[in-house]
């Protein structure tokens, strides 16, 4: 029956849906099954056709925010933090290869042995790494991050616990006085999520320029926004545009702002000369497990773009950069602000950071939740000239 539906010319989803439902009520005429079932069996045979067969329902469902297939026999799924296996799966291997076709299709890209490993995004955002034998040696893998529609906000982060009140007032006052922002944590710690929470703090009579390798932002209320995404090279390896060179680019555009998604190579060197060159007030996120080892990440990504002294580069870094707030996914799978720390300058030929809010842990509860909250250190904000300039000295503590 699939193969016949597939092979007419039907001229809309509706027809074939339609088509799927007769044939499936007919054959199933003199067996007993319930109406659910009868749905069920249409549903999946539509899903093999125009869907993406057994992920499908799996990409449909909200409350799932990652997908990890490990070739045809293994499909995982993350929700609430919790990474469990899916109970489907595709029922062979030229099937999962139709759907990786299907999906790398619909956005003009292509993945085969020559080329096995693509980034794409499908058209609801959602962010797709797929990467195909020889180098993955169990069978095609694919690896769906999902986005929610309704992208969170700073209320849904203080719903979860994951920052508090006085600290989220008080990032708030950096990001409209216009402070450097850098956001750092590890894989799954929400960096994303929390570079748009920020981002929407930014007032609306502004012009934004947001970079990203895969399109994740969703920024509302800025008329002047605008939006670039990083193009990879074609089959033959050419007409490559990157983080640096869209970089380059958005200087001359005019922007009061410039947000980068990540900064994970040498574009961390166009990166410095944005914040320092009267570009007040940019965002950007990065890798790192802890405040420091991100800005000495920093300093390696610099040095593999520039060839300049390290000394350089660390006062370059302590320039640009005003505050670091490290994230984190705790062993409970929660994902909570662990620190937000100001970079004060160098100091016998190193950066030096002093914390201002840290996260300490009090407990765990009945649940196995982990108890604890972010604490003011003592430390009061050395730089406030931002503040002054923005009319906002004094506010929320500063």
């Amino acid at each position: 029956m699939i193969n016949d539906i597939a092979q007419q010319n039907y001229t809309s989803d509706e027809e074939i849906y339609e088509v799927i439902e007769r044939n499936v009520f007919r054959e199933a005429y003199n067996i007993y099954i319930t109406a659910d079932e009868k749905q069920y069996l249409v549903k999946s045979v539509y899903n093999s056709i125009k869907g993406l067969d057994v992920l499908q329902d799996i990409v449909d469902n909200p409350d799932i925010t990652e997908i990890m297939v490990n070739g045809p026999e293994h499909i995982f799924i993350e929700r609430d933090g919790k990474i469990t296996e899916y109970p489907g799966h595709f029922v062979s291997l030229q099937k999962l290869e139709d759907v990786i076709q299907q999906i790398v299709a619909k956005v003009n890209r292509m993945v085969n042995e020559a080329s096995p490993i693509v980034d794409v995004r499908l058209l609801d955002g959602s962010r797709v790494n797929i990467v195909l034998p020889p180098v993955s040696l169990d069978g095609p893998v694919v690896t769906i991050r999902k986005f929610p529609k309704n992208p969170m906000t700073m209320d849904n982060l203080l719903e979860t616990g994951s920052i508090n009140k006085e600290v989220a007032d008080f990032l708030k006052t950096l990001v409209i006085a216009k402070y450097n922002i850098f956001i750092s944590g590890g894989t799954g710690s929400g960096k994303t999520t929390f570079l748009n929470v920020l981002s929407n703090y930014i007032p609306q009579d502004e012009r934004i320029i947001t970079i990203e390798d895969s399109a994740e932002l969703q920024i509302h209320g800025v008329p002047n926004l605008v939006r670039l995404e990083v193009r990879n090279a074609n089959v033959e390896g050419k007409n490559a545009i990157t983080i640096r060179d869209l970089l380059k680019s958005a200087l001359r555009m005019r922007p009061t702002r410039i947000i980068l998604g990540e900064v994970r190579d040498a574009a961390a060197c166009e990166l410095l000369s944005v914040m320092n060159t009267g570009h007040d007030g940019s965002l950007s996120t990065g890798h790192a497990n802890n405040t420091l080892d991100m800005l000495h990440r920093l300093e390696t990504l610099v040095l593999m773009g520039m060839d300049i002294p390290l000394l350089a580069v660390r006062n370059q870094i302590a320039s640009a950069i005003d505050i670091v707030v490290q994230l984190g996914r705790l062993r409970d799978k929660s994902r909570k602000v662990l620190e937000v720390a100001e970079v004060t300058g160098v100091q016998d030929g190193e950066i030096t950071v002093q914390p201002l809010y840290k996260f300490v842990e009090t407990g765990v509860d009945v649940q196995g939740r982990i108890k604890g909250e972010l604490q003011a250190t003592g430390n009061k904000l050395l730089y406030t000239g931002k503040l002054v300039h923005a009319g906002l000295l004094g506010n929320n503590n500063i």
